[in-house]
C-alpha cells in the first residue's frame, strides 16, 4: 500500500475544503494514493471524431475502471500524437462563453492541469481519479474532447456500447478508423 505524506498545509487546506462544501467532499477532492481498483466488467466503446473533420475517426474499448485519463492516453495513441499537453473532456459538450455558470458542462481536466478551485469545485474534476464506471453513460451519448489548449484538436466522442469486459483481454483496444490522423504540428513549426 503506498503511504502519502501530509503536510500540515495539505491537512489545512482539505480541512478548508470540506468546511466549504461539507464533509461529503466529492472523489476527487481527497489527496490520497490512487486505491488499486478491481477489473470492471463492464467495457465502454467510444467513437472518436475530429470535430468539423467527420471523416476521420476511430474507434476505442476501454474497461469500466479505467479513466478518462486512459482514455485521453488511447486517443493520442489512435491518432498517433505526442501526448505532452494538457486536456479536458466537457461533459456533456463544451458551454457557450456567454453560458451561464450554473448550467455549463462538467470539465475533467488533465492531472497537470487540475488545481482544485471552490467555486469549480461542483464541475471541474481530475480526469486521471474518475473511472468510466463512475460516469453516468449511455449508449449514443456524445460529449467532446479538447487535446493542445494552443493548437486546440477538438473531438467528438459517443458511447457506441456499453457491454460486457472479457478478463482475458487487454484494454484499451483500437477497433475500426477512417482517415488517415493529421499531423500533429503544421510543417513550419
Amino acid at each position: 500500500m503506498t503511504k502519502v505524506r501530509w503536510t500540515e498545509t495539505a491537512a489545512a487546506d482539505l480541512a478548508s475544503i470540506r468546511d466549504c462544501i461539507g464533509r461529503d467532499a466529492p472523489h476527487n477532492m481527497t489527496p490520497m494514493a490512487p486505491a488499486k481498483r478491481a477489473k470492471s466488467d463492464r467495457q465502454y466503446t467510444f467513437k472518436v471524431w475530429l470535430k468539423r473533420r467527420r471523416s476521420i475517426w476511430r474507434t476505442i474499448v476501454l474497461r469500466g475502471d479505467q479513466t478518462l485519463d486512459d482514455l485521453h492516453a488511447a486517443i493520442g495513441t489512435a491518432y498517433e500524437r505526442d501526448d505532452d499537453h494538457l486536456y479536458a473532456f466537457y461533459m456533456p459538450k463544451a458551454p457557450a462563453r456567454r453560458a451561464r455558470s450554473e448550467s455549463r458542462a462538467k470539465e475533467y481536466v488533465s492531472p497537470m492541469g487540475y488545481q482544485f478551485d471552490r467555486l469549480l469545485a461542483h464541475r471541474r474534476f481530475d480526469a486521471s481519479v474518475v473511472t468510466l464506471d463512475e460516469l453516468p453513460f449511455k449508449a449514443s451519448q456524445s460529449f467532446e474532447y479538447l487535446f493542445d489548449f494552443g493548437d486546440e484538436w477538438w473531438h467528438e466522442i459517443t458511447v457506441e456500447a456499453i457491454g460486457t469486459s472479457s478478463r482475458a483481454q487487454s484494454y484499451p483496444q483500437f477497433g475500426k478508423r477512417k482517415g488517415a490522423s493529421p499531423a500533429q504540428y503544421a510543417e513550419d513549426e
